[in-house]
């Protein structure tokens, strides 16, 4: 590994996945003496400053995320507003490029690391500064998702050349939600989204992920040929559990099952369901006969969870089920003895958790890359069950969710025992002694060798 020590600054999406997600890798570089420097919203900071572990080593830099029309006043990241207002928050974005080019030059870095802004890499190389499309999404997701089709029916299926086409295959109404998303015009822009991506991975010096090759190594390759640009991989990148203990309240309840018998269900900090979906959803919890906690979003249109609950549901489970709206400890609740499946949304930071405990998978993708990471879990890696769901309206039932649990949940019948072994060899591999330590080594010899 090199002994030279970088200078990099970090501009990720405004979205709180993105903006952790860029920390963790900032942790992994600053263990090793490089300087970093995060560039987000000023007020979104506290929230941030807990997962900071080198605080003398990687600085917050803030910005003020300009006004822009029809964005309330304050609105940071993606959670202060609505999905179809994230294209005015991405020009809002786009507006803080004097900004970020006068910090550049300000504090001459070897490297940028950012994701949606697909300026910066011309603004970097124009001040000597090199750039790297680091993804938050899989390799899997950018070779399937990024890329220009003018109709949905070209979605259903990869494209040419990508690797495992029969495991992911899309479903109609995911390959229709997709082509609105890649296709929709920026906010007082001449380019749509995926023309945003698309620039931002042809004109940077190298896309990185936080992936393994053992893992994904096909899809890097695919990735290779595509763009025609180095790619670069952190390993696992996996974020140290937190140092406090599972809050008394919730450990308590738990220590009363036995051991992984309990299902968790999350869908993350914004995603929410139709109320008839969320319903469908505890409905088929009820059903399995198992305890469960669920942590969800109110679903649209509704204040609180207990407001949506299915009539009757909360007397019928009582004891055995909690529905709980706020905020949970996740890396220790998967981490509990008691509990033994998650049922996930497939967002990328709840994969990267789930795939180091030992609980089973369910996995119940809602939206973009999601979808390509539930097909790649329960697909390629064979770690977990998809719920079944409408081609052409994309509902699942409480049947389905019950019959995906069950499958997953008894080790004796084929399925579940194939996913029980599977995870526990990749568990195996991503806690394995030295892994993570020689992707991390590798990404910055890969920096090194980009200078």
């Amino acid at each position: 590994m090199s002994e030279k020590t970088f200078r990099i600054v970090m501009y990720p999406w405004l979205a709180i996945g993105h903006l952790t997600s860029f920390l963790h890798i900032s942790n992994k570089l600053a263990e090793r003496g490089h300087r970093i420097f995060l560039i987000l919203p000023l007020n979104t900071q506290s929230k941030l400053q807990q997962f900071n572990l080198h605080p003398n080593l990687i600085t917050f830099n803030p910005i003020t995320v300009p006004q822009v029309e029809n964005l309330p006043n304050g609105t940071e990241t993606t959670s202060d507003v609505p999905f179809p207002l994230y294209k005015n928050l991405r020009h809002a974005m786009d507006l803080t490029k004097p900004a970020i080019t006068h910090l550049l030059q300000e504090l001459e870095p070897d490297f940028v690391l950012f994701d949606f802004a697909h300026w910066l890499p011309a603004v970097a190389r124009s001040l000597g500064i090199k750039s790297i499309y680091y993804c938050t999404i899989s390799p899997a997701a950018v070779g399937y998702l990024v890329r220009e089709e003018s109709s949905a029916d070209a979605f259903v299926e990869p494209p040419p050349g990508f690797p495992s086409r029969g495991i992911f295959k899309l479903y109609r109404h995911e390959a229709r939600a997709i082509e609105r998303i890649n296709n929709e015009m920026e906010f007082e822009n001449s380019i749509n989204f995926v023309q945003r991506m698309l620039i931002a991975a042809g004109e940077c010096d190298a896309i990185g992920f936080k992936s393994c090759r053992e893992m994904e190594g096909t899809y890097c390759e695919f990735l290779e040929k595509k763009f025609k640009k180095p790619i670069i991989l952190a390993g696992p990148v996996l974020h140290k559990a937190p140092i406090s203990t599972l809050d008394e309240k919730w450990a308590s309840w738990l220590s009363r099952f036995e051991a992984r018998s309990v299902i968790y269900c999350a869908f993350g900090s914004e995603a929410r369901l139709e109320k008839g979906q969320f319903q469908e959803l505890l409905l088929g919890l009820e059903l399995t006969g198992l305890p469960f906690f669920a942590a969800l979003k109110p679903p649209r249109g509704v204040e609180t969870v207990e407001e949506a609950l299915p009539r009757g549901f909360a007397d019928r489970t009582l004891g055995r089920g909690v529905v709980h709206g706020g905020w949970v400890q996740q890396q220790l609740m998967l981490s509990h003895p008691s509990v033994g499946c998650f049922v996930t949304h497939c967002g990328s930071g709840s994969l990267s958790e789930a795939m180091v405990n030992e609980c089973r998978l369910v996995l119940i993708p809602h939206a973009g890359d999601q979808i390509i990471n539930a097909r790649l879990m329960a697909g390629d890696l064979k770690v977990g069950v998809e719920v079944e769901r409408g081609d052409e309206d994309g509902l699942f039932s409480k049947e389905g969710v019950m019959k995906a649990v069950k499958l997953v949940m008894e080790g004796d019948c084929e399925v579940g025992k194939e996913i029980g072994e599977n995870h526990a060899k990749w568990r195996d591999f991503l806690l394995g002694e030295g892994l993570e330590d020689s992707y991390i080594d590798g990404f910055i010899d890969n920096l090194l060798g980009l200078l």
